[in-house]
């Protein structure tokens, strides 16, 4: 005579059902770090606001890490401007505002309209350079021989990789034709006004 087959217990289905619900969960949130190590280490794209080390957090936060940001400037050789850096280089703490000023001379004898055109090398680094405030922004008008300084506040992203010490900040000024011929006829017009 064989022993009746033990019946089946009614929570053991339940149970392998939790256990897979929970592998399922377990697995759906490690997907997020590979899929965003899979992005930046393999196809080189940076994710927004992306996993950062606890290294890089950790020394922005208590001010340690500085980043040496130099800056540069020139102007097009159509455009009779002086303009370059007061200042050539800076220490910044990642993280905090900072403002630099640059310094424009029009060296001709009419008002000049110019656009001036930013870079930020290493490549890689202008993803964590942010302009809040720039002249960049909009296109500047100086009088014959006037005289300026044009602030840039910028902001470096605490999120920089850490092997990115330094940043090259440079502006190039282009004359803007199509805003400088706006302003001759304007200029004409005043200076007929003035003739006696």
């Amino acid at each position: 005579m064989t022993a009746p087959a033990p019946a089946p217990k009614p929570n053991a289905g339940l149970g392998r059902l939790i256990g897979v619900a929970f592998a399922v969960f377990v697995l759906t949130f490690s997907l997020v770090p590979l899929y965003r190590i899979a992005c930046e280490k393999v196809f080189g794209v940076r994710l927004e606001r992306g996993a950062t080390t606890h290294e890089t957090n950790a020394q922005a936060a208590s001010g340690k890490r500085t980043v040496r940001v130099e800056f540069d400037g020139g102007v097009n050789s159509k455009l009779p401007w002086a303009f370059h850096p007061e200042k050539l280089t800076m220490d910044v703490v990642p993280g905090e505002l900072n403002e630099a000023l640059y310094y424009a001379r029009n060296d001709s004898d009419r008002a000049l309209v110019g656009s001036a055109v930013p870079s930020v090398a290493p490549a890689r680094a202008s993803g964590y350079f942010n302009k809040t405030e720039c002249f960049c922004f909009t296109a500047q008008t100086l009088q014959a021989g006037e005289k300026r300084d044009m602030p840039v506040r910028f902001i470096v992203d605490p999120d920089l990789p850490a092997d990115v010490n330094t940043i090259t900040l440079s502006y190039t000024f282009y004359k803007n034709d199509a805003l400088t011929e706006r302003l001759t006829p304007a200029s004409a017009a005043a200076a007929a006004h003035a003739a006696p």
